[in-house]
């Protein structure tokens, strides 16, 4: 009988069996692999996009708002600007510091833009009428096309008129050559376009000339009167000091005739310049100041007494008039009413009642 051996066999513990392995993970072709990259671009571009998106919608919003507030500066051709929608305080005559500022941009370039508010054809003027003045007369002079476009800032449009004004009067509040009657005359305009009037409510002197004091505001006043009566007579009004002005305007309030001499003698020198004007107004102030007045007979006193009844919307304004005396009964606080309306009535009044 034979004997069979017996062999010990040894596994290897990482031995499998066959048909046990865990399956392989499969393997992605190039097209799969492809799409997934294409996939992963795609989202990466649109991210991209939107983060660009939200920083220009970001710019255009901080450029709108800097834009509305006048901090954008280009550069605007001399063309399209135009200067009449405001009217300057500026005069007609040529400005004799002109040249100066012409020979300073020449060597040293504009350091202070003018400042333009977009309309529909272009741009209108607010601040920077002798910059511009000086750059078209460059443009004119030397033909270089450096001077043919001026360094702006920018207003949006839309920009309220009072706004418009006040800006260009708080850059000619610095200059030390403006004048009281340059100043009278920018309200005197403003008024106009705005409606309101000088003395009343909503006064475009204190509107305009917030930041001035009261005493100057007063001054402007009176040189407003003393534009409205002597009106286009005066040829050179800009040159006419604080103090002259101020005595013509109370002789004119003292004087009936006092205004209609001064035009006379105004009209009398048609092709006068500026000193001589001021020269015949001084004079004029200097003979109305020591003209002796003529003694008024005293008017006979009457015992008459006048009473009239006026049906007013406010009520029954009952009227009495006697002599020295002019009474008005009528329900309505006159002591609340703007001291400067009840002078200019008063005034009105008693203008009225002269022969």
């Amino acid at each position: 009988m034979s004997k069979r051996r017996v062999f010990d066999i040894d596994f290897d513990d990482s031995a499998v069996p066959a048909g046990t392995e865990e399956a392989a993970e499969a393997r992605r072709g190039p097209m799969a692999a492809a799409i997934t990259e294409n996939a992963e671009a795609l989202g990466a571009r649109q991210a991209a996009e939107a983060a660009i998106r939200a920083e220009n919608d970001r710019l255009a919003h901080e450029y709108v708002a800097l834009k509305k507030n006048g901090q954008i500066v280009g550069l605007i051709g001399l063309e399209e600007i135009r200067a009449d929608k405001l009217i300057r305080d500026r005069v007609v005559e040529r400005d004799p510091e002109l040249e100066e500022l012409k020979a300073s941009i020449q060597a040293v370039g504009l350091s202070n833009p003018i400042h333009v508010e977009e309309v529909a054809d272009g741009f209108e003027l607010i601040q920077g009428f002798r910059r511009l003045s000086a750059y078209r007369e460059l443009l004119a002079e030397t033909g270089e096309d450096k001077y043919a476009r001026i360094p702006a800032t920018l207003q949006a449009r839309g920009a309220q008129v009072e706004q418009l004004y006040r800006r260009m009067v708080d850059e000619n509040m610095v200059r030390r050559d403006i004048s009281f009657a340059e100043m009278a005359q920018l309200a005197m305009s403003y008024g106009e376009r705005t409606g309101q009037t000088i003395g009343y409510g909503g006064d475009p002197v204190d509107v305009l000339f917030a930041s001035a004091g009261r005493q100057k505001r007063s001054y402007i006043r009176h040189f407003a009167q003393l534009l409205r009566t002597l009106g286009d007579t005066l040829k050179h009004p800009e040159a006419i000091p604080r103090a002259t002005g101020l005595s013509l305007v109370k002789l004119m309030d003292t004087q009936p005739r006092f205004a209609g001499q001064v035009r006379g003698l105004l009209q009398g020198h048609p092709d006068r310049d500026a000193a001589t004007e001021l020269a015949l107004l001084r004079g004029a102030v200097a003979k109305g100041a020591t003209k002796p007045k003529a003694a008024k007979p005293p008017a006979p006193k009457s015992s008459a007494r006048t009473t009239i009844k006026l049906n007013r919307p406010e009520g029954t304004a009952r009227c009495t008039a006697s002599a020295g005396k002019f009474e008005v009964l009528l329900d309505q606080d006159f002591g609340a009413v703007d001291p400067r309306r009840l002078e200019l009535a008063a005034r009105a009044f008693l203008d009225a009642l002269k022969d």
